[in-house]
């Protein structure tokens, strides 16, 4: 559900954190932007809500998809982009393939 408020048994959850996606090199020129503010639970609901943002960049989503990622300063690896849960002030910086590793 994201940038909705999520209905729970005990009542309405607080609504998503929010924060900023920082794109960099070819994902900045594929984004049109240096930054952008996502509101997202996951690095996934972040993702895929910059993937729907960008959809009439045909090549967004494939230079996305060879990007390693930071959140707030740390790598997120291999991990599952759905267990990788955002905090609300928080930074994601999406980093494309450099030169040279």
């Amino acid at each position: 559900m994201t940038g909705t408020t999520a209905v729970t048994d005990t009542g309405p959850a607080a609504p998503a954190p929010s924060g900023v996606i920082r794109y960099w090199a070819a994902a900045k020129a594929e984004a049109g932007t240096g930054e952008e503010p996502y509101r997202a639970a996951t690095l996934q609901e972040a993702l895929d809500a910059a993937r729907l943002q960008h959809a009439d960049q045909p090549r967004f989503a494939r230079v996305l998809s060879l990007c390693s990622f930071l959140v707030d300063g740390s790598p997120v690896g291999t991990r599952d982009h759905a267990s990788v849960h955002l905090a609300d002030g928080g930074v994601v910086e999406v980093l494309p393939p450099f030169a040279g590793g």
